[in-house]
């Protein structure tokens, strides 16, 4: 699917005739044109166009039902040029109708969750020696109430929404690069004040993902680290995460990660997408600590992004990538057809 500077990869059902569609965000470090890619719903791309008009040094892209009229809209975040919002017209076609956050700051990352819990979808923008923003949506897709946490010299490149305390309101869990703590900032009403530190405190962290890795109802936080291995560092009693292992048993330059149940025993695999070494997948032994490594291929591209989807309409998760300077593939889940 391309091949461009690309940075981020998502995927959704944009045309509403119930397959999922892929998005890619190009542009690293270099303006480029973002891309739609319409499934012919056997996990085909057939037919691709252009997202908006404009080239733009695009880092991520998200898809939710912004406005509430009942299709997938797109919310793309740029480095040093503004956050751009596209309205869904209802068959896949998308119009630029506003902006979102500061105009340019270094976004790196979106994030997407009901922050303020009043049922419709915010975004979370992770900045780059910035102040990462919680833009806040009006039930209508505009996002003119923008909150700022954190510190202005923070790293970060991801964000997971995540309500870790369960108090019934979304936690932000941060992800930060450049030796930089990685920590959970609760929700309290609105206010991000308190923070709980994770990870050895200099991971260099590109990428977080959560999950209950070992099934014992604690959320378990996975860190993709660029200049150290990869950990779990495991949920227990009173927000405690201080149990920690590697994920793999070498430096793997990682630039994002996904987790997902790939093989449907019922628990939760993880996805890695590395910088000049193979993409792995890690299929769970069911304990959350023991996984079966599988390379992908054996390509040695840089990834930096890499999702679970679901692209042929099976019950199979399928994995699909945004590679820079390279072709961005996709691989179909052929796990259902050997059993």
């Amino acid at each position: 699917m391309g091949e461009e500077k690309s940075a981020a990869i998502n995927a959704g059902d944009l045309d509403g005739d119930g397959d999922q569609d892929v998005v890619v965000t190009n542009g690293r470090h270099w303006p480029g044109q973002n891309e739609i890619y319409l499934n012919a719903g056997n996990g085909r791309f057939r037919v691709s166009y252009d997202l908006g008009i404009y080239s733009s040094t695009s880092y991520a892209a998200k898809l939710s039902d912004f406005d509430g009229d009942g299709d997938l809209d797109i919310a793309v975040g740029n480095d040093t040029a503004p956050n751009r919002l596209f309205r869904n017209n209802g068959s896949g076609q998308f119009e630029e109708y506003g902006t979102f956050g500061a105009p340019y700051s270094n976004t790196r990352n979106l994030t997407l969750g009901d922050v303020d819990g009043d049922g419709d979808t915010d975004i979370i923008v992770c900045n780059r020696f910035f102040e990462n923003e919680i833009c806040l949506n009006d039930g209508a897709g505009n996002f003119e109430d923008v909150r700022y946490f954190g510190e202005k010299n923070d790293a970060t490149l991801q964000i997971i929404c995540y309500d870790v305390d369960q108090d019934g309101d979304v936690d932000l869990i941060v992800g930060n690069r450049n030796q930089q703590q990685n920590y959970i900032y609760l929700n309290e009403g609105m206010e991000f004040g308190k923070k709980i530190p994770f990870g050895s405190g200099d991971d260099d962290t590109r990428s977080i993902a959560v999950a209950d890795l070992n099934g014992d109802g604690y959320p378990d936080i996975i860190t993709g680290n660029l200049s150290s291995r990869n950990q779990i560092c495991f949920g227990g009693p009173n927000l405690s995460f201080q149990r920690v292992i590697d994920l793999g048993t070498s430096r793997r330059n990682t630039y994002s990660l996904d987790v997902g149940d790939f093989d449907l025993d019922g628990d939760v695999d993880i996805v890695v997408g590395n910088s000049r070494r193979p993409n792995l997948l890690y299929v769970n032994s069911g304990n959350g600590v023991l996984f079966e490594e599988k390379k992908l291929s054996k390509q040695k591209l840089d990834t930096y992004n890499i999702q679970f989807a679901h692209l042929n309409k099976d019950q199979y998760l399928d994995i699909i990538e945004a590679n820079s300077d390279a072709v961005n593939y996709y691989y179909l889940n052929l796990v259902g057809r050997r059993n």
